[in-house]
C-alpha cells in the first residue's frame, strides 16, 4: 500500500471520480426500463463490427459497409419471414382448432387416469364451456372490464414498447458506424499507466464474449433447425412451432429440451392417440441433447468461457430480479465478463504474499 505525504492528496483527487462512477451506476439502475433498445442496439453493433471491419478492408467506407450489412440483414429477415410465416401461421391455426380435442382428452382420459373428476354439470366440450360462461357471465364481464381498464391505463407502456422496437435498428446503425471511434474514446480515457493491463483484460474479455454470443446464437439456430426437421420426419404437425421454440429457449441449460419434449409429446398424443409415436419424439430430443452437449457446444461455444449451467441459471434469475427484462438480456454476457475478471483475480490471489504466506 502506497504511503507518504502525497497519499491524502491522491485520495482527495480520487474520491470525486469514485463518487461519479457510483452515481453513474445508480443512474443506469434507475433508467433500466428505457435502456432496452440501447442494450440490444449495442449488442447488434458488437456482433456486426467484425463484418464491417472486413468490408472496410475491401476499400469500402465505414458508412457504406454498415449500410451493406443492414441491407443484407433486412433481405435475409424478409426471406425468412416469407418462408417461415406461412407455415407458422398454418400450424398455429391447426393448434387452435385442436384445443377442443385437447379439452376433451383432458376431461375423458387425463383427469380420470389421475383419479380426478369434474364437478357435476361441468363439461369441457363446446356446450359445457358455453354453460360455464353463461353462469359466470357477470363475473366474466367484471374481469373483462378490469382488464380493459388496465390495458387503457397502460397505453403509454404499449407505445413505449413500439417505440423501443423502432429505435433498435436506429441505435444499432449509429453505434455500428461509430464503433471504432467509441472504442478509441474509451481507450483514451484510461490512465496511461493502466493501458497495458486494461488492454490485455479487454482483449481476453472480447475473445470470450464474442465466442460466447456468436457460439450460443449458432447453437440456438442449429438446435431449432434440428428439432423442427426431426419432428417433421416423425410426423408431428406442429413441428415448426415446437422446434423453433425449443431452440430459442435452449440458451437456458436443459430448459429448451424439457419444454420442447413436453409440448411435443402432448401434441403428438393429441394428434395420433397412440403411444409408439411418442417414442420417436423422445428420440428426437434425446439425440438433440447429445448433439448439443457433445458436438455443438464444444465446437461452437468452446470450453474457455467457463460458465457452469448453475451459474447460467443463477445469472438469468439475478438479472431478471434486479433489472427486469433488460437484466435477462445482459445476464449471460455480463456473467461471461465476470468469469474473465474472476480468473484474473484468482491468478493474482494465488501469486499474492497473503496466499503464499
Amino acid at each position: 500500500m502506497t504511503t507518504g505525504p502525497d497519499s491524502p492528496l491522491r485520495l482527495r483527487e480520487a474520491w470525486p471520480w469514485a463518487a461519479a462512477g457510483l452515481a453513474l451506476l445508480v443512474m443506469l439502475w434507475l433508467l433500466a426500463p428505457i435502456l432496452t433498445p440501447f442494450v440490444i442496439g449495442a449488442g447488434l453493433a458488437y456482433l456486426g463490427d467484425p463484418v464491417v471491419d472486413r468490408l472496410q478492408r475491401l476499400r469500402l467506407s465505414r458508412t457504406a459497409s454498415v449500410c451493406l450489412v443492414f441491407i443484407l440483414l433486412t433481405l435475409a429477415g424478409l426471406l425468412i419471414l416469407l418462408l417461415v410465416l406461412p407455415v407458422l401461421y398454418t400450424q398455429l391455426a391447426m393448434l387452435l382448432k385442436r384445443i377442443p380435442d385437447a379439452l376433451l382428452w383432458l376431461q375423458d382420459s387425463a383427469l380420470p387416469s389421475l383419479g380426478l373428476t369434474l364437478p357435476d354439470g361441468v363439461a369441457l366440450d363446446a356446450e359445457g364451456l358455453k354453460t360455464i360462461v353463461g353462469k359466470h357471465w357477470a363475473q366474466a364481464g367484471d374481469v373483462a372490464a378490469t382488464l380493459w381498464e388496465q390495458v387503457s391505463s397502460n397505453g403509454t407502456a404499449l407505445l413505449t414498447t413500439i417505440a423501443n422496437l423502432v429505435m433498435v435498428p436506429i441505435v444499432s446503425f449509429y453505434l455500428l458506424r461509430d464503433w471504432d471511434d467509441l472504442v478509441a474514446w474509451i481507450r483514451d480515457m484510461i490512465p496511461p499507466r493502466m493501458v497495458p493491463g486494461v488492454t490485455a483484460l479487454a482483449r481476453e474479455t472480447d475473445d470470450v464474449l464474442g465466442s460466447f454470443i456468436r457460439g450460443q446464437l449458432s447453437v440456438m439456430v442449429a438446435l431449432g433447425t434440428f428439432y423442427s426437421i426431426g419432428l417433421m420426419l416423425v410426423g408431428l404437425d406442429l413441428a415448426l412451432v415446437i422446434g423453433v421454440g425449443a431452440g430459442l429457449v435452449s440458451f437456458v441449460p436443459y430448459l429448451g429440451t424439457i419444454l420442447g419434449i413436453a409440448a411435443a409429446l402432448m401434441a403428438m398424443f393429441l394428434q395420433t392417440g397412440e403411444w409408439l409415436p411418442l417414442v420417436w419424439v423422445a428420440m428426437v430430443f434425446g439425440i438433440g441433447q447429445m448433439l448439443e452437449g457433445g458436438v455443438l457446444t464444444p465446437i461452437l461455444v468452446g470450453d474457455k468461457i467457463g460458465l457452469h449451467p448453475v451459474s447460467v441459471i443463477f445469472a438469468l434469475m439475478a438479472g431478471g430480479q434486479l433489472f427486469g427484462f433488460i437484466g435477462i438480456l445482459v445476464a449471460l454476457p455480463v456473467a461471461a465478463v465476470l468469469a474473465v475478471l474472476f480468473r484474473h483475480a484468482k491468478r493474482r490471489w494465488l501469486a499474492s504474499r497473503v496466499y503464499q504466506g
